[in-house]
């Protein structure tokens, strides 16, 4: 860890990724962690982490470091990932397509901020796209109410991610919280000329509408603004070179609990996560059956966008008319009923209806309307934002 003594230096390091020199000591720290070995040896050596727990986390260990031995630097750390990315493609992708990057200059940094589905794989599709066209991976941006674990903040910082307060008690507190986030954001742009991710809007779109939060645009600047009190937003927004990025997946691994969770908040008012809930749908859309995955790269927001709002609407509407419709999009709309008008078979096989049909038989029969929303509401969404004729 870096020390308190390094903050006058380091005005972020308490929320920045980790950088070269912390990565060996990060990964002998997570080969020696319990709670790390006890949930790798529950996933992968089930039986015997119940039966001799204490070989099983000494194994464990002995994995993470015989794959970690020759990483010394994020950026190996990040080639390794990409290894194991390109497996998980394999075996939960039919098929993986980008489009827009090649108009963004590959010697820019960006802010790409997209609509958001999955915890894990949204910056990680990113982040391939990024690896296979010879790009720097960008920072990501994680809320820290996902960093409950020592363990998990050690692996996302390493990941190259940055830490969203969420969690700051007191207006005070939190203005000031946001402020260096914002400091921060606007110094990885302009200053280290090095991308990053941020999702539109806190936590995942679980009934597949995307909408941006303007309170996420006054975050973005308000280092700038307070910086530069009498210039418009807008100058802002073309410093930081805001991309609206879209992903689409075909199939989502997380779409029941997503359903569960939609239902409870309907009926009950809430709906109250398990203790590793967020960890087991980080490993539930990493290795579940993805379909094919689509993902569009928007251009630069300039400055004529001057308010929140207007830049939360041009977000809006880059990364819906990016988004790409599946069969399953268009399945789900015809399985509800709903906006018949809106409903493309054109391009639906008899392959696409019967892989529905299986899916759609294994959801409950009580959330299967919030699991069929998920999928419609993109159809009805995209249409609304197309301009009338």
């Amino acid at each position: 860890m870096t020390s308190t003594s390094d903050a006058p230096q380091d005005p972020w390091h308490d929320i920045r990724p980790y950088q070269d020199d912390e990565v060996a000591t990060t990964l002998t720290r997570l080969a020696e962690d319990p709670e790390l070995l006890s949930a790798l040896t529950r996933y992968r050596l089930p039986r015997l982490s119940r039966m001799m727990p204490r070989l099983s986390r000494t194994l464990a260990s002995w994995a993470i470091k015989r794959e970690t031995r020759d990483v010394t630097s994020v950026t190996a750390f990040q080639q390794r990932i990409a290894a194991y990315m390109q497996r998980m493609l394999k075996t939960s992708t039919d098929d993986f397509r980008v489009d827009g990057l090649d108009r963004l200059d590959p010697n820019t940094a960006y802010l790409f901020i997209g609509n958001h589905r999955d915890i894990s794989l949204d910056p990680a599709f990113v982040n391939y796209a990024l690896y296979l066209a010879g790009r720097n991976t960008v920072r990501i941006a994680i809320g820290d109410n996902l960093l409950k674990k020592p363990y998990v903040t050690d692996l996302m910082r390493l990941n190259k991610s940055f830490i969203v307060p969420r969690s700051a008690r007191g207006k005070r507190a939190m203005l000031q919280a946001y402020h260096k986030l914002s400091s921060y954001i606007r110094h990885s742009i302009q200053d280290d000329n090095h991308s990053i991710w941020m999702a539109q809007r806190e936590g995942r779109a679980k009934d597949g509408i995307d909408r941006t939060d303007p309170a996420i645009i006054k975050m973005m600047t308000m280092a700038h603004r307070a910086d530069n009190r009498h210039a418009p937003l807008g100058e802002g927004i073309e410093a930081l070179r805001l991309v609206p990025v879209s992903i689409s997946y075909e199939y989502d691994p997380c779409d029941v609990q997503k359903a569960r969770e939609l239902k409870a908040v309907s009926e009950d008012g809430s709906y109250n996560k398990s203790e590793f809930e967020d960890i087991s749908s980080i490993v539930a859309g990493i290795t579940g059956h993805k379909g094919r995955v689509h993902l569009r790269f928007g251009t630069p927001i300039d400055r004529s966008f001057d308010t929140p709002e207007a830049v939360a609407a041009e977000i809006d509407r880059q990364v819906l008319s990016g988004y790409h419709l599946f069969p399953s999009h268009h399945l789900a709309l015809e399985a509800l009923g709903s906006h018949p008008e809106l409903v493309d078979l054109s391009e639906v096989s008899e392959a696409d209806r019967d892989r529905f049909a299986q899916r759609l038989s294994e959801v409950p029969e009580d959330l299967r309307s919030w699991w069929l929303a998920q999928y419609a509401n993109p159809v009805i969404n995209c249409a609304r934002s197309e301009p009338s004729s």
